[in-house]
């Protein structure tokens, strides 16, 4: 699904469903907070669905198993020249490190062919980049809604804030005795959406940092893994061999075979 078409469905059943809970189901001294507190469910409510949307992509890109030992084993495969060994494990892990390892042993083992090593290692390092640069965007995906959700929060809960005062000056403005009625809904609508738009607010920033560090420190180990490890491994331990820096065709024979 395209992210726009996500965020407009998730917007459209939270509004519905924060003007349901409003009008149904909350208690008399949150509705006290006005109209506002519909915007905040709404947000809290997609806020939750972002939040729960990135664990299940993340919970997806880390793949099967732990990813520490997938990496091991490839880099094992990788060093005995069990190339396609190497593509079958990172077809059977199918996490996003495992997708851009296995585009460069793809394009190393069709860029073999070139014979020169320097020429190899290039097409190599090309096929890493452009295969991470596909992943990382749907790792990060909705993390700007997430940020925008928390600083929306905070500025709808300070409308919230300034309409109850609003309210209640008027109350305190009219002349004889102030309309201790009007002064406390004033005040409660202040409190209620100066609370509401800080705990989304937090929350917010909660899980934009949560992601953010967990996804900077994943492609991290994807680019130690990919583009350093292996490539540096096939360059030393095939490349390399080569005397006068040619690919020793005689070392693909069996596993590099296709």
């Amino acid at each position: 699904m395209k992210p726009g078409l996500f965020i407009t469905l998730v917007l459209i059943v939270a509004a519905g469903v924060s003007s349901f809970i409003y009008s149904v189901l909350l208690p008399d001294y949150i509705r006290a907070g006005g109209p506002l507190i519909i915007v905040l469910m709404t947000l809290s409510i997609m806020l939750v669905a972002f939040v729960i949307e990135r664990l299940l992509a993340l919970r997806t890109a880390q793949g099967r198993g732990p990813l520490s030992r997938f990496v091991k084993r490839v880099q094992t495969q990788v060093e005995a020249l069990d190339i396609d060994g190497a593509i079958q494990s990172c077809h059977a892990q199918r996490g996003s490190c495992a997708h851009i390892m296995r585009a460069g042993l793809e394009k190393f083992r069709t860029a073999r062919r070139l014979g020169d090593a320097k020429v190899v290692q290039q097409e190599v390092q090309a096929a890493i980049q452009e295969a991470t640069m596909l992943e990382v965007p749907l790792l990060e995906r909705n993390l700007s809604a997430i940020s925008t959700i928390a600083s929306i929060a905070t500025l709808v809960g300070l409308l919230g804030t300034t309409l109850g005062m609003i309210r209640s000056f008027k109350a305190l403005a009219k002349s004889g005795a102030p309309d201790a009625i009007a002064l406390s809904l004033g005040i409660s609508e202040a409190l209620v959406n100066t609370a509401g738009g800080l705990l989304v607010a937090i929350v917010g920033i909660i899980a934009y940092n949560y992601f953010y560090n967990r996804i900077d420190g994943f492609t991290y180990t994807i680019d130690e893994a990919a583009s350093h490890a292996m490539v540096q491994t096939l360059t030393e331990k095939v490349l390399a061999e080569g005397a006068d820096g040619k690919v020793p065709r005689e070392a693909f024979a069996g596993n590099l075979a296709g």
